[in-house]
C-alpha cells in the first residue's frame, strides 16, 4: 500500500476517534504518543479545531459536561493533552526503569527501540543531562523516544515530570491554538506541519550545537589556563 494511503487512512482513524469520542480521545492519544508515535500534531491540531466549532455536531464533552465554544473548549482540549501525554510519559520512565536496558535490549523492538537508539539517547542523556528532557519533548518525533530511555538511565522523577510538563504543555497548547485558528482549514495548517518538522529539528540542532561549542571553548580555555597555572 502507497505510503501516502497510509497516512491518509491513518489521519480518517484518527480524526474520526477524536470525533467521536473528544477529550478523552485526545487524552489517551497524547497518553500513548508519551511512549509510541500516535501523531500528536495532528491530534492537538484537530482538538483545537474542535474546539473552535470547526465540525457540524461534534461537541468538548467531560462527563457529560458540554464546553462553549471557544477559549473553555480550548483548555479543555490542551489540558487534556497535556496531562495524558505526562501520565504517559511517567508510564515510559516506569517501564524504564524497572525493565532495565537489558529487557529493553530483548524486548525494545515493540517500543521501536533498538540498541542503537538506547545508545543515543545514553549519549545525549550524559551530555546534556535532565534538560535534554525538556529539548526531546519539543522536537517532532524524537519526543515519543525520550520517556523509556530516560527510566533505564534513572533520571530522576520529579525534575523528569517537571520539565516534561512543560515541554508538553507547550506543545499542546501550541498546535491546538493552530488548530483552533485554523478551524476548517486544520488540514492545510497539518500539510504545511510537515515541512515545518524540518525546520523546528534543524533549529534546534542548531542550538544544542552553538551550546556544545561554547561548552567545548570554555573547557578548552579553562584547560589552557590551567596548564599555565601549572607551568
Amino acid at each position: 500500500m502507497p505510503v501516502a494511503s497510509i497516512l491518509h487512512e491513518l489521519t480518517e482513524l484518527i480524526t474520526s476517534t477524536i470525533g467521536d469520542y473528544g477529550l478523552y480521545a485526545v487524552f489517551v492519544l497524547m497518553l500513548v504518543d508519551a511512549v509510541l508515535p500516535a501523531a500528536s500534531e495532528l491530534v492537538m491540531v484537530y482538538g483545537g479545531a474542535l474546539a473552535a466549532g470547526a465540525f457540524t455536531n461534534q461537541k468538548v464533552v467531560l462527563f457529560g459536561h458540554t464546553f462553549e465554544e471557544g477559549l473553555s473548549a480550548y483548555l479543555a482540549i490542551a489540558l487534556a493533552g497535556t496531562i495524558g501525554y505526562t501520565i504517559g510519559a511517567v508510564g515510559g520512565w516506569a517501564i524504564g526503569l524497572y525493565g532495565g536496558r537489558p529487557y529493553l535490549e530483548r524486548h525494545g523492538r515493540w517500543l521501536h527501540l533498538d540498541e542503537a537508539k538506547l545508545d543515543r539517547a545514553e549519549r545525549w542523556f550524559e551530555r546534556y543531562g535532565d534538560w535534554g528532557v525538556f529539548l526531546g519533548r519539543l522536537t517532532p518525533v524524537v519526543r515519543s523516544f525520550v520517556s523509556v530511555p530516560a527510566g533505564v538511565l534513572e533520571a530522576r522523577l520529579g525534575r523528569y515530570t517537571v520539565l516534561t510538563l512543560l515541554g508538553s504543555a507547550i506543545w499542546c497548547f501550541l498546535f491546538a491554538g493552530a488548530g483552533y485558528l485554523a478551524g476548517e482549514r486544520w488540514e492545510d495548517f497539518h500539510h504545511a506541519f510537515r515541512y515545518l518538522e524540518y525546520v523546528v529539528a534543524g533549529v534546534i540542532v542548531a542550538g544544542v550545537a552553538w551550546i556544545v561549542v561554547r561548552y567545548l571553548r570554555r573547557r578548552r580555555r579553562r584547560g589552557l589556563a590551567e596548564d599555565s597555572a601549572a607551568g
